[in-house]
């Protein structure tokens, strides 16, 4: 069948075009009455929008094709470039807001782009005048159906085109955020994205003049298949019940409502973001410090070497603001794309201020008290020594020895605060033989003490490295810490009724093995993997047991009125703990004592 075949089979048809048209307005009508009920929705405001414009469009070229009176089909043809103008002006506000960036409808862009809607309007109602849309209309009737024929002016080139690029940016906004998010709004996204394409090709093809019958348009007939996969997006995969507003709202806001200052940089380390904590700081607005070269406003060492790597190293940098000296914490890291690309770097100011002004304080306050107590504490020792020597009345003896003990005491917990200051402080582990290093702790435990009673068994073969073998990289200070002031506690604490001993006095047993994770001997897994194992340390004595209010203090972590304990040996422990990262365990110990067990976890070995 030739070409005439084809054109007189299908003029024998009923109106197929006008009747494709009229389907594809009354089906983008009945999608607006199904999401009307989404509206303040993110977008929903704007698909409306799209919905009226697409509706006028079929629908006054579907009414058009119905018509020979020229006067009423020249109505009807400018009622349906008037939907053409603003489809894509409202797909592109939809696509906006849809996607998170309300912001840019509020501007001077989207304004300009609304002023070239209402501009192509006016064009088109005065088009008689001038002729900018169209001149030559006539009435070319084809396939059965009034179609029209005539000139485009520069006019209407130009609404074809600006559309075009319209759509095409929305369609590009709705992939980037497919792209982006991944799966959660993948099917939304993909079906909007594509329903748009099928009109505005044929739209495009229209205008440049292609096809067999270049008077008819099949754009109003293709939004048939735009009806059906909008009409998808919206029921099955529940569009405007999870929108990418949302995840786009929440990555502004885990930046923008950040109480610290955080600004991206581009590669040669200019500005490209501020959040309002950094403007504040640098006391100017986004958009004027945009492009400018960070160090224009603060001297900071953001960690950056030669090689464009991030420097982990901790640094700090004073800044003057609001008439006060705040000291700011700086963290840089590394911007990448999602390949991996390196496109620049955050930087992130922590404001310690206050947090350097308590070190301040507690480091002198620490020691003028140590200075101080060291001083005054030794001048009493002596004196009562002196008094207990030459005083022949045994009531004032007694006296005497008390101001000796008490002083020594006081001495004794100003070495203490000398520790904690250490404990709190950041160091780096270093290899320490644990094995040798309790050994060390328990012989000068007995040298001290040499009434006392101080017992060491040790499970851990002498000599060995690695797994099993006594050497560790740990905080050696921390590790002292524990030992000397657990073993010290049961000596000093010591009520002379213990129970291992005849005469009862002070006894200890400490305890040093290696276990793996399950409780092994820490040669490994049964699959052959390295298994996390750890020092276990158990302190036993059968002195009076520690109190129970003192133990709750050291676990609740703070000393009230109710629970205030003797001495800073708990906390000591504690903190020493913390600083191993190991855990401390009390309990009783039968039939009399306390027990003590300390795990300390090994995170490498040499």
């Amino acid at each position: 069948m030739g070409p005439a075949g084809v054109a007189s089979a299908l003029a024998a048809l009923p109106p197929w075009p006008a009747l494709g048209s009229l389907a594809g307005g009354v089906g983008a009508l009945g999608l607006a009455w199904a999401i009307r009920r989404h509206r303040g929705r993110p977008g929903v405001d704007w698909f409306l929008v799209v919905f009226a414009a697409q509706a006028t469009w079929c629908l006054s070229y579907g009414v058009g094709l119905l018509v020979d009176d020229l006067a009423l089909r020249v109505v009807l043809e400018a009622t349906t470039w008037l939907g053409v103008v603003w489809t894509g002006i409202a797909f592109l506000g939809f696509a906006l807001a849809y996607t998170g960036r309300s912001d840019v409808i509020r501007g001077r862009l989207f304004a300009a782009i609304v002023g070239f809607g209402l501009l192509s309007t006016l064009v088109l109602a005065t088009n008689p005048i001038h002729g900018a849309f169209w001149t030559g209309f006539e009435v070319d009737p084809v396939l059965g159906v009034s179609t029209v024929s005539y000139a485009l002016g520069p006019w209407a080139y130009l609404v074809v085109a600006v559309e075009s690029v319209l759509v095409a940016s929305a369609v590009f906004l709705l992939v980037d955020t497919l792209l982006s998010y991944g799966p959660l709004y993948r099917r939304e996204t993909a079906a909007v994205a594509l329903s748009s394409l099928p009109p505005g090709f044929a739209l495009v093809a229209w205008t440049l003049g292609v096809g067999p019958v270049p008077q008819l348009r099949l754009a109003p007939l293709m939004f048939v298949p735009h009806v059906l996969l909008d009409a998808y997006a919206f029921d099955r995969a529940e569009m405007f019940d999870r929108h990418p507003t949302t995840s786009r709202a929440a990555e502004r806001r885990a930046i923008d409502d950040l109480d610290d200052p955080v600004i991206a940089l581009a590669l040669d380390r200019r500005i490209v973001r501020l959040n309002p904590a950094a403007e504040t700081l640098l006391g100017v607005d986004a958009e004027r410090a945009r492009d400018r070269p960070f160090s224009a406003f603060l001297d900071v060492p953001a960690g950056v070497d030669e090689d464009g790597e991030t420097d982990d190293a901790d640094e700090e940098v004073t800044v003057e603001a609001a008439d006060r000296r705040r000291t700011y914490a700086v963290s840089t890291s590394n911007l990448t794309d999602p390949n991996g690309t390196h496109v620049g770097y955050t930087v992130v100011l922590s404001d310690v201020t206050e947090r350097e002004r308590r070190r301040q304080q507690l480091e002198v306050l620490n020691r003028v008290l140590r200075h101080n107590l060291r001083n005054d504490a030794g001048v009493v020792h002596g004196y009562g020594g002196l008094l207990a020597e030459r005083l022949d009345d045994p009531e004032l003896v007694r006296m005497a020895d008390a101001i000796e003990r008490r002083a020594g005491a006081l001495t004794a917990l100003g070495e203490k605060a000398g520790t904690v200051e250490s404990l709190l402080a950041d160091a780096e582990p270093t290899a320490v033989d644990v094995v040798e290093t309790v050994e060390g702790i328990v012989e000068d435990a007995r040298e001290r003490d040499p009434d006392a009673t101080v017992d060491l068994a040790v499970g851990i073969g002498d000599g060995e490295t690695g797994a099993g073998g006594p050497t560790a990289r740990l905080r050696a200070d921390a590790l002292r810490a524990i030992v000397e002031n657990v073993v010290e506690n049961a000596i000093d604490h010591h009520d002379g009724a213990g129970t291992e001993r005849e005469d009862g006095g002070p006894w200890v047993r400490v305890t040093l093995r290696r276990e793996d994770a399950d409780g092994g001997d820490g040669t490994g897994n049964a699959d052959g993997s390295e298994a996390r194992d750890c020092f276990l340390l158990v302190v036993e004595d059968d002195g009076p047991g520690i109190p129970e209010h003192e133990v709750d203090a050291v676990e609740s972590g703070r000393e009230t009125a109710l629970e205030h304990g003797s001495g800073l040996g708990l906390w000591v422990v504690e903190w020493a703990a913390g600083a191993l990262g190991a855990e401390v365990a009390y309990a009783d110990r039968d039939p009399r004592g306390t027990r003590v067990t300390v795990r300390v976890p090994v995170v490498s070995d040499l």
